[in-house]
C-alpha cells in the first residue's frame, strides 16, 4: 500500500471516530435533557438507543438540509446579528420531531430553543475536544516518522 492510500485511510477513520464522538457527545446531552425537562420525550424503553437515533438523524440533517438553510436565511441571520441561527436548530429538531413521531416528542418551543443552544455548546465543547485529539495523533503520527 502506498503512502497516499495510507494517509487517505487514515484521514477517513479520523473523521469516523470524530463523527462517532460527536454522535456519542450528542446521545448523552439528549439524555441529560430528557431527564431535566417533563416536555421533551424520548422512548423511555430503549432510551439510549432512540436518543442515539435522534442524534443521527440531526447529524444527517445537519450535514445535508442546514448549509441550505443557512444560505437561504443568511440574510435573515445577517440582519439579526446571527440571532437568527439558533432557530435553524430549533427547525431541524422539530424536522427529527415529526419524523419520529410517539418515540420523540418537544412539546415546548422554549424548550426547544433551549435545546438547540445546548446543541450549540456541545458543538463547540466537542469541536474543541476533536481538535486537539487530532493535533496529538498528528504529533504522535510525525514523530514516529
Amino acid at each position: 500500500m502506498n503512502k497516499s492510500k495510507i494517509k487517505k485511510t487514515t484521514s477517513l477513520l479520523q473523521e469516523f471516530i470524530e463523527w462517532i464522538i460527536y454522535l456519542v457527545g450528542y446521545t448523552i446531552v439528549f439524555i441529560i435533557i430528557t431527564c431535566l425537562f417533563d416536555s421533551v420525550y424520548i422512548d423511555s424503553n430503549h432510551l439510549i438507543i432512540w436518543s442515539f437515533i435522534v442524534v443521527t438523524i440531526l447529524s444527517i440533517l445537519n450535514k445535508t438540509l442546514k448549509p441550505v438553510l443557512v444560505t437561504i436565511t443568511m440574510p435573515l441571520t445577517g440582519i439579526t446579528f446571527g440571532l437568527f441561527y439558533p432557530f435553524i436548530n430549533v427547525f431541524l429538531l422539530k424536522i427529527v420531531d415529526i419524523l419520529l413521531g410517539k418515540h420523540f416528542e418537544i412539546h415546548n418551543i422554549f424548550i426547544l430553543f433551549f435545546i438547540a443552544i445546548l446543541l450549540s455548546i456541545m458543538n463547540f465543547i466537542v469541536d474543541q475536544i476533536i481538535k486537539k485529539f487530532l493535533k496529538k495523533v498528528k504529533k504522535n503520527e510525525q514523530s514516529s516518522n
